[in-house]
């Protein structure tokens, strides 16, 4: 059987599926904040939103937590009397999965609300996307053939499945053939930065920046490239989305070990105002991450 692995060995696998986590956890609670606010858009689009603008400028994390299991109840009883919505299982599929990502710390937990999220996402992209049906299961040649084919309209479909798909390998990072599919997750992303790199503020350069700084060269690695993709985020943000400086920090300069550009970077963080329409919320949690990596630099370098 094909493997989808994109860098050799066991090791230097999970070591991937671990960097995944480092931000996907992160990144994934941006699609938390837009699934609620396309999900209360099928009741009224004003509530919605200012329901979504007041999550994403909230410097409250906590209370986003609290409140979030409301919504994945709400969601699933909407399901539960239209199972074949594909716009309704997209949006569950980002609640849970950024739920499960950002929030529960339960392995066992995560991995089945992580499972559902995948399901529903493979789901909704079988519904909605010509010959969509069964890609996490065809040959991967026959996969990425499918990939090359996708236009602009499909950009925010593909984003989400990119990202929930990068969610399940995250929480199955004991799982060598969770892993396996990372590859199919790394084509979704970089057909999006294809079509669309300023999609949802940047972030499929961020992950696409997180890909290619998994492990080192000699391993399959292309720090490099992930640079590029860390800068060209920062620069569709006008560098206002912190998280990316924090992942350019964590994913980059520590891989490299260079220290000045990554107390560099994480001190520009701590120095910012969180503060940013559509971005406080993701900032927050940005100066928390970037005062750990600080903390824990003097035993890493």
């Amino acid at each position: 059987m094909q493997s989808d692995l994109t860098t050799p060995g066991g090791v230097a696998a999970r070591r991937s599926a671990r960097a995944v986590a480092n931000s996907a956890v992160l990144i994934l609670m941006a699609l938390l904040m837009q699934g609620c606010a396309s999900l209360v858009g099928s009741v009224t689009q004003n509530f919605a939103s200012d329901l979504g603008a007041a999550i994403l400028n909230s410097d409250d994390p906590h209370m986003v937590r609290d409140g979030a299991p409301a919504y994945l109840i709400l969601i699933d009883s909407l399901l539960a009397g239209n199972a074949e919505n594909a716009s309704l299982l997209e949006q569950s599929a980002e609640l849970h999965s950024a739920y499960a990502g950002a929030f529960v710390a339960e392995p066992e937990r995560a991995k089945k609300l992580h499972l559902k999220a995948k399901t529903q996402i493979l789901q909704a992209a079988c519904l909605s996307l010509a010959d969509g049906c069964g890609l996490d299961q065809r040959p991967y040649a026959d996969f990425a053939n499918w990939v090359t084919g996708q236009q602009p309209a499909q950009v925010p479909l593909l984003y989400n499945l990119a990202s929930i798909w990068a969610g399940w390998i995250q929480a199955n990072s004991d799982d060598f053939m969770a892993i396996a599919e990372l590859g199919r997750v790394k084509a979704l992303m970089q057909r999006v930065v294809e079509l669309d790199g300023a999609y949802a503020n940047g972030n499929a350069h961020l992950y696409m920046g997180v890909f290619e700084t998994l492990v080192p060269p000699g391993m399959g690695g292309r720090p490099e490239i992930g640079r590029q993709h860390f800068e060209q985020a920062l620069d569709i943000s006008g560098g206002r989305n912190l998280m990316v400086k924090v992942m350019y920090a964590d994913q980059y300069a520590r891989l490299l070990f260079e220290r000045k550009l990554h107390d560099q970077l994480l001190q520009e963080v701590m120095a910012a105002e969180a503060k940013a329409p559509g971005l406080t919320l993701m900032n927050t949690v940005a100066k928390e991450r970037a005062q750990r990596l600080l903390d824990t630099a003097d035993d890493y370098f």
